[in-house]
């Protein structure tokens, strides 16, 4: 019987070969989910770990060692010697440990307020480069950096004396000496190639401001010294936090923390690998979230597409089943002669499935994964059995109706008549179970898990099988309009398709198959998109450039000089967060529409602009070096006198300067302030009145007469200054007056300011368009007025505001510094910044949205979303194969009925019609429904896609697919399917005669 089997598998090896090819596609997605989410795993761990900061690749256990040069001998101490101690703390598997020593030293530096930073490093001599000198070899040997021998006039071969150092908060602040110096030979001169490199750990040795001073361990013994801190600094070497290797990880950084703490309170341990490890976690998840949702759609079409092939064959052979059941074959031997032929040949291709699947990943993994590898094993075959079972109870299932009909209706050649009704209580019953998924899938938030990894591919397949029963019915109608017209040729392949058992099951695997293609081709595109727009926009430009505390006029001035043009660069400061408002985003709008990135469905970018930076009277300029104010003081009694204190931004430098004036005496007296900064000009921001301490209920007038030679006169016109609470301000008979009412409750005292800025401000809101104030730079409210709204403010997402950094800086008084952002295009020249750097500007960090594309290329979602490309392929070649099949199964009858046709009239170009576009029409009409249904499958589903990447920002992302990516997807669909048809209805044109 076997024989026999295997000899009916030969003579139809053509259909035998199909069938196994559409079961090595179900089992080779079967493989390839579990084997490409194992190699997604390794290329997430491996891409966190390559775009991780020093601090989230390493661990520092500090201890701080007291000064014991005064303790009596043989007094006990509690210090913690890691030299002695660091075997209990080097147990993190993979990893690579540096013990180093820090104090601070002067004698180098002639600068009090800077203390050179000398330091034991094992192992520093393999890190740095000599560019002049030699490395350490002596115990009397230093190197220094070269920035820092530029900035001494200090060469290699210099001798220089250094002492042990503490800090003393003054006045003024300096370092002192407190050991005896020790000679030191410059040995060499150095140079670090790569500072971030995680081997010198969190310790910012070359941050601006200095670099270290490196020493061999000879010199810590013999140096005079008091409390010096010791570090143990472990990173991670090559391969350390694979994903296989996470676990150990985890429980020895666990075992660690347990032994410093077993060692006591003097150690110290600070590592950034938890957070690495959250982040590589917070991938894999949205990888195995992912990937499930298509490759369920994949298995789902290839049982329907197995189903309708097996039914194809079956159909086929109802003559060869008949003479089986007419010889007086058992039951058993039926079953067997009918399901053998297709069991084997879904057997053969369930077997080599399993390792196409994973070798379609291997190969797929070295292409888009390189270095990091597949890691075949065999738990990547633990759906293939169940794919494989799935395959072989649908053919079963297929041929049931066939070894069930009578013989008598076996050797009639009128194909059975459908059982409409049972297949349309199937439908329905697929048609409920996608609305429980979907249903499921809102309520529960859009957790991909249990049925929720289930919708997507019931929403396709419940449509499909709607519009395959709601659509194939008029080929029907159009088969006898064209009859009635004449066009033999179209008639004949409408009926061809209407009377064809399966057709409509044939018609909802294409659909289903260009539903699935088109859906994956819209995550990718959403997600890309996304991917795009979080780079760009949540950025906020090309490059962002952080640097250290700054004036916030200084910053203005130097990005301007830095950039006359204004092509190129914007001033930038993110006003410190506040729970009571939205966060704020200052720029410099005058360049707004020429920097930053802007959100496509906002405003025009130069409106925006415009509107945010109305014309305004400028600030008073106050010009020389000996300021002077001229003011008239009456009303304040005795001991409730107020003290006045003027705000000023000189011109060309980096802070803003505070001009105290003192208390004031009663009548008209000039106060006068030395401030050589003010030498060029400087504006003046705002002026402060503040009662005496403890004083309470104090009022009166102050009259400002005029400033440095300049009468208030100009300035005297009517809204021309504002001031704060605790008073009015008002033009005055030779100057303006400040008529202070109360300060009671003001602990700042009364503010007044020139009105150089509009009042109130305007802002640009997004999200939140309907507060009257916002945070200032001086973390005083200002008011605002919301003249624009837009979908997302650059760089800050939404609920947020966007303001002009010139006039929030005007508005702020306490003078101080802000963390501060120089936002550059992609083009801008090096000149650029060079020319910030030249103005005083110390960059701390650089950023450009390319290296975020990079990063958020690398992560979970994006990485699982190449799966979804070998869906789209495997979709295609299986409606590709059942088409293949179906041409096959028809083509003997139908060559054998076009031939009587032709031999009775049948004009070629009719036979050429009926021939050649039967299944051409059918693949364009499931196209388009195919497209229509993608888009349908996402709307109910795809927003529960975790596309957006690991903490996105809040800003406003794509969240549907672009109609042009579906659209190319289904002209793609159909190029291939319509290809495939034409190609199989030449092969029956040529058989008929």
């Amino acid at each position: 019987m076997i024989a026999l089997v295997l000899t009916m598998v030969w003579n139809r090896r053509g259909q035998a070969t199909v069938l196994a090819l559409l079961a090595l596609f179900g089992v080779t997605a079967a493989v390839a989910a579990p084997a490409f989410l194992r190699a997604a795993d390794r290329a997430v761990a491996a891409g966190q770990v390559a775009n991780a900061q020093p601090s989230e690749l390493s661990l520092e256990i500090l201890s701080q060692q007291l000064d014991h040069r005064h303790d009596a001998p043989g007094t006990p101490t509690s210090d913690v010697s890691l030299p002695n101690t660091g075997a209990a703390l080097t147990n993190m598997p993979g990893f690579k440990y540096v013990y180093a020593v820090e104090y601070p030293t002067v004698g180098l530096d002639p600068n009090d307020q800077n203390r050179t930073r000398f330091v034991y490093r094992q192992q520093v001599c393999e890190h740095v480069t000599i560019v002049a000198g030699r490395c350490l070899a002596g115990e009397s040997d230093l190197v220094i950096g070269a920035e820092t021998a530029a900035r001494l006039h200090v060469k290699a071969g210099d001798s220089i004396a250094l002492s042990f150092a503490v800090h003393v908060k003054g006045p003024p602040p300096a370092f002192v000496a407190d050991g005896a110096p020790k000679s030191f030979l410059v040995a060499g001169i150095y140079k670090v190639a790569h500072p971030d490199d995680v081997y010198w750990g969190p310790h910012d040795y070359f941050t601006a401001g200095g670099e270290p001073a490196f020493a061999g361990s000879a010199s810590l013994t013999s140096m005079d010294k008091g409390g010096v801190e010791t570090t143990l600094d472990g990173y991670a070497g090559p391969g350390a936090l694979s994903v296989d290797r996470l676990p150990a990880i985890r429980a020895g950084l666990v075992q660690l923390r347990a032994n410093a703490t077993q060692l006591g309170p003097g150690l110290q341990l600070s590592s950034g690998l938890s957070t690495l490890m959250t982040r590589i976690d917070q991938g894999r998840t949205a990888a195995h979230s992912i990937v499930p949702v298509l490759a369920v759609c994949l298995v789902l079409l290839t049982c329907l597409t197995i189903f309708l092939a097996v039914g194809y064959g079956t159909e086929g052979r109802r003559p060869e089943l008949a003479v089986v059941a007419l010889r007086g074959a058992r039951w058993g031997q039926r079953w067997w002669l009918a399901t053998g032929e297709n069991l084997v040949a879904i057997l053969i291709g369930s077997i080599v499935g399993c390792l196409t699947g994973q070798l379609v990943v291997n190969v797929f993994a070295a292409w888009r994964f390189p270095g990091v590898g597949a890691d075949a094993g065999l738990s990547s075959l633990r759906w293939a059995p169940v794919a494989a079972g799935a395959a072989l109870l649908t053919a079963l299932a297929a041929e049931r109706r066939q070894l069930a009909t009578p013989v008598a209706e076996l050797l009639r050649r009128v194909p059975l008549a459908a059982r409409t009704g049972r297949a349309i209580a199937a439908e329905v019953v697929v048609v409920l179970l996608a609305a429980v998924a979907v249903v499921q899938l809102s309520l529960t938030g859009g957790e991909l898990t249990g049925v929720g990894s289930f919708a997507t591919g019931l929403v396709v397949l419940a449509a499909a099988l709607v519009a395959g029963r709601l659509l194939l019915p008029w080929a029907t109608v159009i088969a006898r309009r064209a009859l009635r017209d004449g066009r033999l040729g179209a008639g004949l392949a409408g009926f061809q398709l209407s009377r064809r058992p399966g057709a409509i099951r044939l018609f909802a695997l294409l659909v289903a198959a260009v539903a699935v293609a088109g859906y994956a081709a819209g995550a990718v595109d959403v997600a890309n998109r996304g991917r795009g727009v979080q780079a760009g926009l949540g950025t906020g430009a090309d490059r962002v450039l952080t640097v250290a505390p700054v004036g916030r006029q200084a910053l203005l001035e130097a990005v301007r000089t830095a950039d006359p043009t204004g092509r190129y660069a914007m001033g930038v400061v993110r006003v410190t967060p506040d729970k009571r408002h939205p966060p704020v985003l200052a720029v410099d709008s005058t360049r707004l529409a020429a920097v930053a990135d802007w959100p496509a469905d906002g405003p025009r970018v130069a409106e925006a602009a415009r509107l945010l930076h109305p014309a305004v009277a400028p600030a008073p300029l106050l010009k020389g070096d000996n300021l002077s104010f001229d003011i008239t003081t009456e009303g304040f009694p005795d001991g409730k006198e107020v003290t006045v204190t003027a705000v000023v931004s000189p011109i060309g430098d980096l802070s803003d300067e505070f001009v105290r004036l003192g208390v004031m005496r009663a009548g008209r007296h000039t106060y006068s302030y030395e401030l050589p900064q003010c030498a060029p000009g400087c504006y003046l921001n705002s002026m402060q009145i503040e009662g005496g301490e403890g004083s309470t209920d104090v009022s009166g007038k102050l009259t400002l007469h005029g400033m440095s030679g300049t009468p208030a006169g100009p300035m005297t016109a009517p809204g021309r200054w504002w001031g704060g609470a605790g008073g009015t301000v008002q033009p005055a008979t030779g100057g303006v007056l400040f008529n202070v009412t109360s300060l009671n409750g003001l602990p700042d005292g009364m503010h007044v300011q020139p009105a150089d800025t509009p009042l109130p401000l305007p802002v640009a809101s997004a999200g939140n368009s309907d507060g009257p104030v916002t945070s200032g730079l001086d973390t005083r409210d200002v008011p605002i007025s919301h003249v624009a709204q837009i979908p997302a403010v650059p760089g800050l997402g939404a609920p947020a505001t966007l303001v002009d950094l010139d006039y929030l800086a005007k508005m702020a008084d306490d003078g101080a510094q802000s963390i501060s952002e120089v936002w550059l295009t992609s083009d801008a020249p090096p000149s650029v910044r060079d020319g910030l750097a030249k103005a005083g500007l110390v960059i701390t960090d650089d950023l450009t949205s390319a290296q975020v594309r990079r990063q958020l290329d690398e992560q979970g979602p994006a990485l699982a979303l190449w799966f979804y490309v070998i869906v789209a392929v495997l979709a295609t070649a299986l409606a590709a194969g059942a088409l293949v099949l179906s041409a096959a199964v028809d083509r003997a009858r139908r060559v054998e009925d076009l031939s009587a046709l032709r031999g009775q009239g049948l004009s070629r170009s009719a036979l050429r019609t009926a021939t050649l576009w039967t299944y051409p029409v059918l693949v364009a009409v499931a196209v388009v429904a195919g497209v229509l249904i993608a888009r349908l499958g996402w709307l109910l589903t795809g927003w529960a896609l975790p596309l957006a990447g690991l903490d996105p920002p809040p800003i406003p992302l794509p969240g549907s697919p672009h109609p042009l990516v579906l659209a190319a997807a289904g002209v793609v669909m159909f190029l291939v399917l319509a290809l495939v048809a034409v190609l199989s209805g030449r092969r029956t044109l040529r058989l008929i005669r």
